[in-house]
């Protein structure tokens, strides 16, 4: 069952989907927070996977990150890593008020740039009892070195030109500047991108999982925000709390994962799904069912017995 909800993060009301089994319990159920992609909204693959896993006994939370989605902030699609962070605890901390979570069993999932949140959220926050990520990366390494981690550092040095101009001009009180996410044809995103270019372009800008509300643009005041997080710089304070990464054999990104699992400590596992890209994973079924199949094996390891 799926319910909407809100729930204060920082002092914004972030809008939420609640996820509850089917089969009625007495007894309250292990939860899982489960965070977005960057650009993305709950509706997408945070969603799916929410479902999956609450088809697995979990209760489930979805949910829209501050300036994004159905929650409330301003400017519009504002990135945030800190406040970003800040979500994914508020989120447990909502969890622990619902009568049917235990408070004592709760795990969190980051998919893609919420997978290097959810990291960073879970080192800092004990009741955070596990971790899982899917195609884990990390914000700040992807606009400084982009998603092949091969990116000419001039990029990066423009685009904080672009974001230090944006906050000026915000100071004289001009409009939020913005920068596109996303080119306008396919072709495009394949000749700038390469397959990753164009998979993302598939995703968020087409019949396959295109919503209203998922981010085309960002404002550039989140450019000099992300470039000095990171995502990984704690990691290794999960430990001893259990952590699975989940990677596509095929996903450009995979050396963040790597890099993340290296410095974790244990116990940790990083599990590859075969012949799956980084955005495969966000809805294909012969990726995701493998993943999810994992997951649920890892978070029943972990949160499904009883204190």
């Amino acid at each position: 069952m799926k319910t909407d909800v809100t729930f204060p993060s920082a002092g914004l009301q972030l809008a939420g989907h609640l996820y509850t089994p089917d089969r009625a319990s007495a007894d309250p159920h292990p939860a899982i927070v489960v965070g977005h992609p960057g650009s993305g909204v709950k509706e997408q693959t945070a969603g799916l996977y929410a479902r999956r896993l609450a088809e697995q006994g979990y209760v489930t939370l979805a949910f829209d990150a501050a300036y994004q989605g159905e929650s409330e902030g301003e400017p519009r699609g504002l990135e945030d890593p800190a406040h970003r962070v800040e979500d994914i605890k508020a989120a447990v901390s909502f969890l622990t008020t619902r009568d049917e979570v235990d408070p004592e069993r709760i795990g969190a999932l980051g998919i893609c740039a919420s997978g290097g949140y959810a990291l960073s959220a879970a080192a800092a926050d004990h009741r955070i009892k596990v971790v899982a990520t899917v195609s884990a990366a990390d914000i700040a390494r992807q606009f400084r070195l982009g998603a092949d981690g091969a990116q000419d550092p001039a990029v990066i040095q423009g685009m904080l030109d672009e974001a230090a101009a944006a906050r000026t001009a915000a100071a004289h009180g001009e409009e939020i500047r913005r920068f596109p996410l996303f080119p306008d044809t396919a072709e495009q995103a394949r000749a700038m991108g390469g397959r990753h270019g164009w998979e993302g372009f598939e995703y968020y800008c087409t019949d396959r999982a295109f919503h209203p509300r998922s981010l085309k643009s960002l404002p550039w005041i989140s450019v000099d925000r992300m470039v000095s997080f990171d995502a990984f710089r704690f990691v290794g304070l999960i430990a001893p709390r259990p952590l699975l990464m989940i990677v596509g054999s095929e996903a450009v990104t995979s050396w963040m994962s790597i890099e993340a699992f290296q410095v974790a400590g244990g116990p940790k596992e990083l599990h590859w799904i075969d012949g799956a890209s980084h955005v495969d994973l966000y809805d294909k079924e012969q990726y995701v069912g493998p993943a999810v199949s994992r997951m649920a094996d890892f978070f029943g390891a972990h949160l499904a017995q009883t204190r």
